[in-house]
């Protein structure tokens, strides 16, 4: 390094300040480039040409403290060299989950789409922020245009929208956004002048309702779960109930949000009906529509979400069902006065300056809570255009299609049982091995049938074959959830899973 130090100083015109040199660039280009193209051959070879191969392994399970081990996690004063750093690529693709295999059936999302792995190459590569024209032109007209056909396919006449890092976001976007467009003066004055707020969502809602009142302030007592039916759908006379409920207790009812597809059933609320009490009540209606809101791009399926322009938001995620890769996420708003900006706008002088050279209604990142934003609609964008909407459709025909092919061949097995016929993607069942299968019906036996799907669960995983999620659910004992999304699953890997949980289970 001194002997570098010494050339560098001794060249023309070098310049030292506080005993560093600032001739020419710091990086090596040279060998970075090289890295780079070295590392997209290991990407190439060990994740895209394997993605449909079923002989791979879904998953090289080890232990953590194994893990730490081989990974070799500790960070050094000195880097690594080239050839370390592609044996790490190596390693961390080699021990992580494998979700674009087909036999992959572990959450709401998975398989590959080769046109939104482009897109997403391009935006890392380029290292954009989507908040104004002037850094970011392409993807905030990309954006713009993504949200106007999501929009049609809600089936309003116009709207707004902003894509965000989860449906979780997307939710607490819409709460935030219902309680600001009754009580404007929160933005200012915080909540100390509000009465109690008070909103509804079903016993089946995902999760992310309770955060979000937890973090705006809203507080999670203050969410009436509403009961469900046995097929886990909002009853909309008990959402009536406890909105005249909430009335007489003297809150402030303001939100109700409904569920299109919900995390573990695949149900769909009866939105129509919901839509009518929101109406007849001044509330805000939002529909969670992250896991079902693509069955909209189906002409046969749309049907589930019958009644969703009748909503006043909507969240929707592209990265499940249509696979445009983690995350794409947007937040569908009907009102398109601005209310969306209002709510979230700070006006940042040195970013969102009004005397700009060219139309600054296109710095839309002020929509946004945060700053820094990923140019997710791109991936949505560019997969659209090389598939159309005619090859959106087939996808999530087909899946549906597999989803109930499933379901009749669980139905002819032996061992194998339903919870409940299915509308959606989500299968939900139980295996009973050969030595519960004459058992008395009995708390012992739903206490041993608890045990076997955490066993098979396990066995699997450590066999790699494949990764398929379980729960307990509503006082019923651990059950498989098995979703399918990706276009590479077809009939066999349907036959492999159920062979695969018999052959996992024949001892138990």
């Amino acid at each position: 390094v001194g002997v570098c130090k010494q050339e560098m100083l001794q060249k023309k015109n070098a310049v030292l300040v506080d005993g560093v040199i600032l001739n020419g660039p710091i990086m090596d280009s040279k060998a970075g480039e090289k890295f780079v193209e070295e590392a997209c051959k290991i990407i190439m070879e060990e994740i895209v040409q394997k993605a449909d191969d079923v002989t791979e392994k879904v998953c090289e399970w080890q232990a953590p403290e194994t893990l730490k081990q081989i990974l070799d996690l500790e960070m050094r004063d000195t880097g690594e060299s080239h050839q370390k750093l592609l044996q790490l690529c190596q390693d961390v693709i080699k021990y992580s989950i494998k979700t674009s295999h087909p036999r992959f059936f572990n959450q709401l999302y998975a398989g590959i789409d080769y046109y939104s792995l482009v897109a997403r190459f391009i935006t890392e590569a380029l290292n954009p922020s989507v908040y104004t024209y002037e850094v970011s032109p392409v993807f905030l007209l990309v954006e713009e245009a993504v949200i106007k056909k999501m929009i049609e396919f809600i089936g309003w006449e116009e709207g707004d929208g902003i894509f965000n890092p989860g449906g979780s976001v997307s939710n607490m976007y819409a709460m935030n956004l219902a309680r600001y467009k009754f009580w404007p003066d929160i933005k200012e004055k915080g909540l100390s002048g509000l009465p109690r707020l008070v909103l509804f969502t079903s016993e089946e809602c995902h999760y992310s309702m309770k955060k979000a009142a937890s973090f705006l302030g809203i507080g999670t007592e203050n969410v009436y779960f509403i009961k469900t039916d046995e097929r886990g759908k909002m009853i909309p006379e008990e959402l009536e109930k406890q909105v005249q409920r909430a009335r007489k207790e003297g809150s402030a009812p303001f939100l109700v949000c409904a569920t299109a597809g919900t995390t573990v059933l695949g149900a769909f609320d009866p939105l129509d009906k919901i839509a009518d009490i929101c109406e007849k009540h001044g509330l805000w209606l939002h529909v969670d529509a992250s896991w079902g809101g693509s069955a909209l791009i189906s002409r046969k399926h749309c049907r589930l979400l019958h009644g969703i322009h009748r909503a006043d938001s909507v969240a929707w995620n592209p990265h499940k069902m249509l696979l445009a890769g983690i995350q794409c996420c947007a937040l569908l708003v009907k009102d398109n006065s601005g209310l969306l900006k209002k709510c979230y706008c700070a006006e940042a002088a040195y970013l969102f300056q009004q005397d700009k050279f060219y139309d600054v209604s296109y710095d839309t990142g002020d929509k946004s809570i945060q700053c820094s934003r990923r140019p997710d609609a791109f991936k949505f964008w560019l997969m659209w255009k090389a598939l159309g909407t005619t090859g959106l459709e087939q996808r999530v025909n087909r899946a549906l299609a597999l989803a109930r092919y499933l379901v009749e061949e669980i139905k002819k097995r032996e061992g194998f049982q339903l919870l409940l016929e299915p509308e959606y993607a989500n299968v939900c069942f139980w295996y009973i091995p050969p030595s519960l299968r004459k058992m008395e019906d009995g708390p012992e036996f739903w206490q041993k049938l608890h045990q076997v799907a955490p066993i098979i669960k396990e066995r699997m995983m450590k066999k790699g074959s494949m990764m398929l999620g379980y729960q307990p659910h509503r006082g019923k004992v651990n059950f498989f959830r098995q979703v399918v999304i990706s276009p590479q699953v077809s009939r066999e890997d349907m036959d492999f899973l159920l062979d695969e949980i018999q052959l996992l289970a024949k001892d138990l």
